[in-house]
């Protein structure tokens, strides 16, 4: 006889079984006056309902709402606003630029197709055989090659609006959110290790010079450390590398970057839905949290936003995740689905709608489990609430779905199905009706494809900062013990020693090293699979205040600083792959626009020179916060994380001196490059040149250190960063 946890455990399972507790929603569908509105009350319209559309995309939905004969429904405009919103769509990367630099112009068509895209596919083609990549630009994260039996998944986003009205929620689904999408790669990843970096004001920055709508650094700090803590720990995955960086330009608008690698199975990498499939929601119930995350998150921050906009800020349960992570790493072996996605920025609409663009679908909103009842159809289907994942099911495998969820204690709701017209049909049927009605009904491509390309102006003009003086600079001793002390350089191991680095077991270098296990690394080493030596590297490279100078020698330095820590720990760069990480201004301003162009051109020049390909990416823009009387943008931020396979994580080199007598080499060159530096920083000064990168030269110390290293002839080694080689 099964005993008493056992019965209640198998009631659990019976009542899950029967379906989810079911809420009654609001059944009211709203008609948009688009056809005769004029161009005013189509641009009042997108502002008021933060659709953050402009007037071109606006006029072109009119357009095709004109051909139909009829106004669109709630459901469909909203539809519209998150596929086409920045976030999702990429509009500024993907559309056409003037750039300006002195007397010439240069037309740019698509500037992430010719320049991010094009390093990949110029080193794909020269590595030919060689080539380690096997999933760039087209999935939820990247994927590389790492052994016989296992591929590597790793991504990295950005979740900055709300972890500006919402730290520490907005930092824990962030995090969520990351995790996610390695779990949605392929048939799905299994997460070994997260990495984070975040932006902030100083702490210490004056209350009585906070603008009104911003929260004070010190709050945003705490809040997002800790939101990242909670959701990575009792996910019982490994935080293993990060940053902390300080500049008050980012008061208005914190820079959190959250990443997750993951391995998948080589079998397990390829996706599609096919015409029949049953569309299933597993995880979380859908809310009102998170609604207009993605249109929020592609317009600047105002004095306001605290009030109007708090709902676009998601609420976290990594216990829901936990749960949905264990469901599907079963369900993927079981080959118990074709597809999978998770519900990110627009929820089902974009989860739905993109894995559907090539078969279309069908979606029946009333049977969407619910967290509480009123949300009207269209909050449904756009709602961003956390925990939900959306796979394509055979309908010969959804009971055995059905029951494997139900033994984990998570929810599996069949809510619509794959068709085969290229249409998003979404259907809801109110529970007094004796019929569905129709709700949206919107063709594919022009749902992907009709958005209209804008052509926007860069305009570069190189800034002429002054070097600061000779006379009056403190001495030697004084200078490093102030660079020490300075925020950016200070130690960080009270908020490091927050996240765990030891679950799973496979932690080799860790964050932190040294005698007593408190300075900071360069990489770290994490090996994923327990019966290999075989290992991952990961590190990160950001550099801001060099863009202030030259946003293309900061870009460049990002990437080389990466593979340097790379290269520290033993890793090899020819073994390495990149993600690029933009987090920008308002792009509609044309020298932030330049900057951009700048920064992508020499994120080219730099990768394809070091044969260093990129496999993902994201960009975040108006990062910029306004209250009526200034606008404060943050500086261009790019932030490159690099992944590294190593054959034997028992070669790795950490950091730290191992005894005395040991002699001290500086291998490359030292310029006349304080621009940018922290030294120049605490002296009041930004400089006049910022460090350049010679990758030819780079290259060639890389892999002869790497040689070394293998030797056995190194036993330390550090990165000159921040500081220069007194801090390191």
């Amino acid at each position: 006889m099964p005993s008493a946890a056992g019965q209640r455990r198998d009631r659990k399972i019976r009542m899950l079984r029967r379906g989810p507790m079911t809420f009654e929603s609001d059944d009211t569908v709203e008609t948009f006056s688009l056809l005769k509105a004029t161009d005013d009350e189509m641009s009042r319209l997108s502002r008021d309902c933060m659709l953050a559309l402009n007037l071109e995309e606006m006029r072109s939905i009119r357009r095709h709402f004109s051909a139909l004969g009829r106004d669109p429904t709630d459901v469909e405009m909203e539809t519209l606003a998150q596929t086409w919103s920045e976030h999702c769509k990429h509009k500024v990367f993907n559309g056409v630029i003037d750039y300006v630099s002195g007397r010439k112009t240069e037309r740019i068509d698509n500037l992430f197709a010719r320049t991010i895209r094009k390093a990949t596919e110029d080193i794909r083609r020269a590595q030919g055989p060689k080539d380690r990549c096997v999933s760039v630009f087209v999935d939820n994260a990247g994927i590389i090659e790492f052994d016989e039996d296992y591929h590597l998944v790793f991504k990295v986003e950005t979740h900055n609006h709300p972890s500006a009205l919402d730290p520490y929620g907005g930092a824990n689904t962030g995090i969520g959110g990351v995790i996610r999408d390695p779990l949605g790669t392929g048939l799905g990843g299994k997460p070994v290790f997260n990495t984070d970096v975040f932006c902030f004001a100083p702490p210490d920055f004056p209350y009585d010079e906070l603008p009104e709508g911003v929260l004070h650094p010190k709050r945003v700090f705490k809040g997002v450390v800790a939101g990242v803590r909670d959701y990575g720990n009792r996910m019982g995955i490994p935080t293993v590398n990060g940053a902390i960086l300080f500049d008050e330009r980012y008061l208005g608008n914190p820079l959190v970057y959250c990443g997750t690698a993951a391995i998948i199975p080589v079998d397990r990498c390829e996706k599609s839905a096919e015409p029949g499939d049953l569309v299933v929601t597993i995880g979380g119930r859908t809310g009102r949290d998170g609604i207009h995350g993605a249109t929020f998150s592609s317009i600047e921050l105002t004095d306001a936003s605290e009030s109007t906009a708090t709902q676009a800020v998601q609420i976290g349960n990594p216990i829901e995740e936990k749960k949905i992570l264990d469901v599907l790493m079963q369900a993927r072996d079981r080959g118990l689905y074709r597809n999978i996605t998770d519900c990110g920025a627009g929820g089902f609409s974009s989860a739905i709608g993109e894995m559907g663009e090539d078969t279309g679908a069908e979606v029946h909103l009333e049977k969407a489990p619910l967290k509480y009842g009123g949300l009207k159809p269209w909050e449904i289907f756009l709602s961003e609430s956390q925990e939900r994942m959306i796979l394509a099911v055979p309908p010969e495998h959804i009971e055995s779905l059905r029951d494997l969820c139900a033994s984990e204690d998570v929810e599996a709701s069949v809510i619509g199905e794959f068709t085969g017209d290229r249409r998003l049909r979404v259907t809801h049927k109110p529970d007094a009706a004796d019929r569905r009605i129709t709700v949206a009904d919107l063709d594919m491509e022009f749902l992907h494809e009709g958005v209209p390309r804008i052509v926007r102006t860069a305009r570069w003009d190189p800034p002429d900062h002054p070097e600061p003086p000779e006379a009056g600079r403190p001495g030697p001793a004084q200078s490093l013990n102030e660079l020490l002390s300075s925020w950016n350089v200070a130690s960080k191991e009270w908020v490091v020693r927050q996240y765990d680095h030891e679950v799973q077991g496979g932690s080799v270098l860790k964050p932190l090293q040294g005698a007593r296990n408190d300075g900071p690394g360069d990489a770290a080493v994490v090996r994923p699979v327990l019966s290999s030596d075989r290992g991952v590297i990961v590190a990160n490279g950001i550099n801001p205040s060099y863009g202030d100078i030259d946003p293309y020698w900061m870009a460049a330095s990002a990437i080389d600083e990466a593979l340097r820590q790379i290269t520290c720990v033993g890793g090899r760069i020819d073994r390495t792959a990149l993600l690029d990480n933009f987090c920008w201004g308002n792009p509609d301003k044309p020298d932030r626009l330049a900057a951009l162009v700048r920064a992508a051109k020499a994120c080219y020049d730099i990768a394809v020179a070091y044969g260093t390909p990129f496999i993902s990416g994201k960009d975040s823009f108006y990062n910029e916060f306004s209250d009526g009387e200034r606008t404060i943008a943050i500086p261009p931020t790019l932030l490159i994380s690099a992944i590294c396979v190593m054959d034997d994580v028992r070669k790795a080199v950490s950091m730290d001196v191992k005894a005395p007598g040991n002699s001290i080499y500086v291998v490359g060159c030292t310029g006349d490059e304080l621009g940018g530096s922290r030294y120049y920083r605490m002296l009041g000064f930004v400089g006049r040149n910022a460090p350049t990168v010679d990758a030819a030269a780079g290259s060639g110390t890389m892999n002869r250190l790497h040689e070394a290293i293998s030797q056995g002839l190194v036993a330390a080694c550090h990165d000159c960063s921040e500081g220069g080689l007194a801090v390191a």
